[in-house]
């Protein structure tokens, strides 16, 4: 810790840390009862000290960005399975290849808006993803490629995530819990790209429409890249006939198939006026 950028006279933890690891070795001192609080690991994941960690993984990532300059994001949702196509003979099934150029695409899109983004000083509209495989890796290659930065912000998984090669190290996250990295995915964001992927995927873009159509958050560009992936996924139409939406919510994002297409989109994007609100 820098002294000299210090606010106030008293004694830093960081000191506390280092004394108390240099007292003494005695039964006393070796008691879990005499660590520091803000030390102890086995304190801290009691399950009574869960808001305090909610509270943590809400500051972290927070002051992180603000200290590494990050004002806002683009932000690219897609499967984590999605392979690039130089590698599509590994896919799991012969769809699951078929969607593989949507890693390319990804990949593209994340190079054109990092060009942007350090044309304007490298604060705005930086690439984020979860930080994981498939397009997530295509979106952090594509902002490395470029020269930029790139945040991650991955998630403890107990068989496949874990953070690919091209996440700025220094904006490599990881969360413990979905529901505060689903909201450090959109506290930031300035337009959302959602690629084809599955059950996490999915959870992401409709929390975010959800959000956006019940006004809690601002209204921003959310573009779906492959119209036929989605319209075989979800009948958007059966949800208006049913009532079950609006017609007015099916306005809440648009298809896009390209990179170049997504970037024409966010340049024509102008925020509508709201309507009523419909119950």
């Amino acid at each position: 810790m820098n002294e000299e950028t210090r606010k106030h006279p008293l004694r830093h933890s960081e000191q506390d840390l280092e004394t108390a690891d240099r007292v003494p070795d005695t039964p006393q001192s070796r008691s879990p009862a005499y660590r520091l609080a803000f030390a102890d690991q086995d304190f801290l994941t009691r399950e009574e000290l869960r808001p305090i960690r909610l509270q943590l993984e809400l500051l972290k990532v927070q002051m992180s960005l603000d200290e590494e300059g990050v004002d806002s994001t683009i932000v690219l949702f897609g499967g984590a399975r999605i392979p690039e196509p130089a590698k599509k003979d590994t896919a799991r099934t012969p769809a699951l290849a078929e969607l593989s150029h949507f890693y390319d695409e990804a990949r593209r899109f994340a190079h054109l808006m990092t060009e942007r983004c350090m044309a304007d000083g490298g604060r705005t509209g930086v690439i984020c993803t979860g930080g994981g495989p498939g397009v997530m890796e295509a979106g952090n290659r594509g902002a490395e490629e470029a020269g930029g930065r790139s945040v991650g912000l991955n998630i403890v998984l107990p068989f496949e995530q874990a953070p690919n090669p091209y996440v700025t190290p220094e904006l490599s996250f990881n969360f413990h819990y979905f529901a505060l990295r689903k909201m450090h995915f959109l506290m930031r964001a300035e337009a959302l790209c959602v690629f084809p992927g599955g059950f996490g995927t999915m959870d992401e873009m409709f929390e975010t429409l959800t959000l956006i159509q019940t006004r809690r958050m601002k209204r921003i560009p959310v573009l779906l890249f492959g119209r036929a992936f989605w319209d075989s996924i979800i009948n958007w139409a059966a949800l208006e006939a049913s009532g079950t939406i609006s017609s007015t919510d099916l306005e809440l994002f648009q298809y896009v198939e390209t990179a170049e297409e997504a970037v024409a989109a966010l340049d024509a994007w102008q925020p509508p006026p709201l309507g009523p609100l419909v119950r």
